[in-house]
Formats: C-alpha cells, sequence, structure tokens
C-alpha cells in the first residue's frame, strides 16, 4: 500500500515539467480537430471553387477530346506535349485543395498548442522496436478508444445521410419526368446538405475530443510528491547543500574581514559587546571604511587580533553601535566625520608620540 500511494500522480503538473513534455512534442493534440477543420475548409473551397473547377474540367476534357486524333498516331512528341499539358492542367486544377490542406494541418496545430518546432518525436528509440510493446498498442485502451470513435463518426455520418435522404425521397420521385440538369441540381443540393450537416456534427465531437485529450494530457503530467521534490531539489538545490554552502561562504567572509583588521587604523568598541575597525587611507579614499565589525565572541576576536597587531582599540559605546550599522567596506556617513576624525586624530598622535 505504500508503495502503491509513493507512485500515485496527484500533483499538478510543474512549469519544468511542462516545458519538458512540451520539448518532446508530448502535447494536447486531437487528431479530431485536424480532421474537422479539414473537412469544413473542403466544403467551403468546393462550394465557391466547384463552378470554376467544373468549368475548367470541361475545358480540359473538351482539350484532349478535339486532340486526340494527334495522339492516336503515336507520335511522340505528341505524346510528351499530351502528358506535359495533363500534368500542368491536374496541377492548376488541384493546387487550390492542396494548398488548402497545408494551410489548414498547419492552422489545426497551431490553433491547439500554438507554434512548436522539435525533432524529439522524430528521434530513434529503440524501445519502439519492441515487438511484445508493439503488439500491445494495438489491443489498448487507447486504441480501443480510437476504433469506437472512428465507428461513431461512420455511424453517425451514415445516419444524417438516410435521414436527409429520406426527407427528399418523395421529391426526388417527382423529378423523374424532369430535365436532367434539374436533377444533377437536386442531387447536388442533396449531397452538399449531407456534408453540411455531417461537418457540425464532426465539430463538435472534434471540440468534445480535443476536450478530452488536453485532460488525458494533463493527467499523464501530473507528477508524485516525491518527483515534485526531487524536481524541487534539482532547480532550486538540496537545502542541505545550500545551507553549507552559505555557510561556507560566511565563514570565508568572516576570513575576509578577519584578515583587514591588521590593516586597520582604529577598532572602535561598546567595549565589550561590538567592536568596528576602521581604516583612513588621505590617498585612496574620501571618508574613513569600515573593515570589519561584529558583536559578541567575534568582537573579542577583533580586539584580540587588534592588541596582537598593535592596531589602538578606543572605547566609545555611542559611536560603535552606529558604526556596526554600516556594511563593512562601505565608507562612514558625513555626519560621523567629526567624531571619528577626533578619534583618528587622538590615534595619529599616539603613533607619533610612539615612533619619538
Amino acid at each position: 500500500m505504500a508503495e502503491e500511494s509513493q507512485e500515485e500522480r496527484t500533483e499538478e503538473p510543474t512549469e519544468k515539467r511542462r516545458r519538458e513534455s512540451r520539448e518532446k512534442g508530448q502535447v494536447a493534440q486531437s487528431k479530431e480537430i485536424n480532421t474537422a477543420l479539414l473537412f469544413l475548409a473542403s466544403l467551403l473551397l468546393w462550394y465557391f471553387y466547384m463552378p470554376s473547377f467544373w468549368h475548367d474540367l470541361q475545358a480540359f476534357i473538351t482539350h484532349i477530346w478535339r486532340g486526340s486524333s494527334e495522339f492516336a498516331a503515336y507520335d511522340p512528341r505528341a505524346i510528351s506535349y499530351l502528358l506535359n499539358f495533363i500534368v500542368k492542367y491536374f496541377f492548376h486544377l488541384f493546387w487550390p485543395i492542396f494548398l488548402t490542406g497545408a494551410v489548414i494541418g498547419i492552422l489545426a496545430s497551431f490553433v491547439q498548442f500554438g507554434w512548436l518546432f522539435t525533432f524529439k518525436p522524430m528521434e530513434p528509440d529503440l524501445t519502439k522496436l519492441d515487438p511484445i510493446k508493439g503488439a500491445a498498442k494495438f489491443v489498448s485502451k487507447r486504441s480501443f478508444v480510437e476504433i469506437i470513435k472512428s465507428l461513431a463518426k461512420v455511424i453517425i455520418v451514415a445516419l444524417i445521410a438516410y435521414l436527409t435522404i429520406q426527407s427528399k425521397i418523395e421529391k426526388a420521385l417527382r423529378l423523374v419526368d424532369s430535365d436532367l440538369s434539374i436533377t444533377i441540381v437536386f442531387i447536388a443540393n442533396t449531397f452538399f446538405s449531407i456534408m453540411t450537416m455531417s461537418c457540425i456534427v464532426l465539430l463538435i465531437l472534434a471540440v468534445l475530443d480535443y476536450l478530452f485529450v488536453r485532460w488525458e494530457t494533463e493527467e499523464k503530467m501530473k507528477m508524485t510528491k516525491q518527483e515534485v521534490k526531487e524536481e524541487h531539489k534539482e532547480t532550486e538545490g538540496d537545502p542541505q547543500v545550500k545551507q553549507r554552502i552559505k555557510s561556507l561562504q560566511r565563514q570565508m567572509a568572516k576570513q575576509r574581514m578577519m584578515s583587514e583588521v591588521p590593516k586597520s587604523d582604529v577598532v572602535i568598541t561598546n567595549p565589550t559587546h561590538i567592536a568596528v575597525a576602521l581604516k583612513y587611507d588621505r590617498q585612496d579614499m574620501s571618508a574613513p571604511q569600515v573593515t570589519a565589525k561584529g558583536s559578541g565572541f567575534l568582537a573579542s576576536r577583533i580586539k584580540e587580533l587588534a592588541r596582537d597587531n598593535q592596531v589602538p582599540i578606543v572605547e566609545n559605546p555611542s559611536l560603535a553601535r552606529v558604526l556596526n550599522k554600516i556594511d563593512i567596506g562601505k565608507e562612514i556617513p558625513e555626519n560621523l566625520f567629526k567624531a571619528v576624525a577626533e578619534i583618528l586624530a587622538y590615534v595619529y598622535r599616539i603613533k607619533g608620540n610612539q615612533r619619538s
């Protein structure tokens, strides 16, 4: 039971998981959307393009028929011309259909998951060559659902055709003695009605299928709690490692700070709780700079280093508390110039007396 609970995918996918799935081409894509949109576009194209198509097709047949006597002579040049003419004319007739199919294919994908260009799905995967897994796909739940959907579409379209024809059967019987052109128009209108109703139903089914595929994709991307923890460690870092790094950084910073104490001009203390080291170089600094500071044990260590390196220690509790608020490496503010200048003058005077 414990293992099953660990494997339960109850957590929403993270942005990293979504990004990786998208890069692999694992996005919510319904084939029914592509089919329905292509069917709709073809229907609209046929409705507007049909008059031109039939006119050009009639002209093509007429041209071939009139030139049939030339082609019967088996003249190589005539046959070459005929083949060239057929290819060009067929391209002229069908290029709008081919172009529409390509545009709708791209548009249908863009509508579902936006712009995505990846070669990941095309990368070779030896696991796909496993015959057992390949056979399992044919009897999987997914393949069963696809078969059911295909059968449902065929049945629905057939039912629409049957009901449409049945509703017009009486009118069709009255066309027996009518002109051929009227009969052709009736058949074309009936066919177009069947296709229009089928298209509407297919669009509805496509939207429902897309919602299902999107839900299914979300479920597949869901993560276990352990996966979320592992990903958090990868992106944010292990908390223990981060804490150790911060500890080392603080230790290194403290060592660098303590190495500046012997180079300082004076250490101002609280006297027991706070110690702040200052340095002033007239050539490189516009004001005295805090080189080290600390409280408690660190303050004691700063004073110890100052004594070992003959750095003067001056007790000034109020000034020490103010200086302790300044970051290491920063110069003191202008309002402290006078107080610090008096201490530095005192220190320089002491050092001058010691040299003399």
